[in-house]
Formats: structure tokens, C-alpha cells, sequence
């Protein structure tokens, strides 16, 4: 079976995200070169952080084509980071709700990537 080990996203300043994206994620990059930067996970998965300037061929992209979704334990901790993310200047694009798969919100990063949290209903 194919699994996808690499999520990447096209951005505006690879640098000026990496800065947002160790924030976030709590994490520092592990590579970079002037148009890519590179994230190591925990979980064993990779970020990467690609100029869409550089990236070949052309990226095509124009905001909100992708989401990051990040599960956490229970809504407590989804309504803790909505503020945090909120106070940090993050544009939230959808308030904590409850939803069919769980209680969320959704953010934007600066270049139009969508950020959902999540807790899952069980």
C-alpha cells in the first residue's frame, strides 16, 4: 500500500511561515534552504513549506485548497486553542461549533491554508 508520508504547502514566504508553524506546532524546522523549509513530527509525519514562487511545475493554488487538521482530546481543549489562535492574530474562518464528526473551528494561516481543530464526538 501507498501512504503519504509529505504534506506540503505552497506559500508566500516559506521563513515567515516556518516562524508561524513552529508556533503552532510547538516545533522547530529541521532543513531549509531559501524556498523550502522543512518539519519533522512527532507522529512521523513531514511538513514542508515550498515557495510557490519556486515550486515546478507552477502551483496553481489560490487560497483555502488544503486544511491541517489537528485532533485534539476533548472541547475544552479545542475552545483553549480558538482563543490562543485568536489572540495571536490567526483570521478564525469558522468559530467553535458543534459539527457531525465532532465539536471544531477553523483557521486560516497567512497564505489561505485552512487550520481545523477538532474533537471527535464519541
Amino acid at each position: 500500500m501507498l501512504t503519504p508520508t509529505y504534506t506540503i504547502l505552497y506559500v508566500a514566504d516559506p521563513h515567515a511561515s516556518a516562524r508561524l508553524y513552529a508556533t503552532l506546532l510547538d516545533t522547530q524546522h529541521v532543513e531549509a534552504s531559501p524556498t523550502f523549509v522543512l518539519f519533522m513530527l512527532e507522529n512521523g509525519r513531514i511538513l514542508g513549506l515550498w515557495a510557490k514562487s519556486a515550486a515546478e511545475p507552477a502551483a496553481d493554488f489560490h487560497g483555502s485548497g488544503s486544511e491541517l487538521a489537528f485532533r485534539v482530546g476533548d472541547d475544552a481543549e479545542v475552545d483553549a486553542l480558538h482563543g490562543k489562535w485568536r489572540e495571536s492574530g490567526l483570521r478564525i474562518l469558522q468559530a467553535p461549533t458543534r459539527m457531525d464528526f465532532g465539536y471544531t473551528f477553523t483557521a486560516a494561516d497567512p497564505d489561505g491554508h485552512r487550520l481545523r481543530v477538532f474533537a471527535r464526538s464519541e
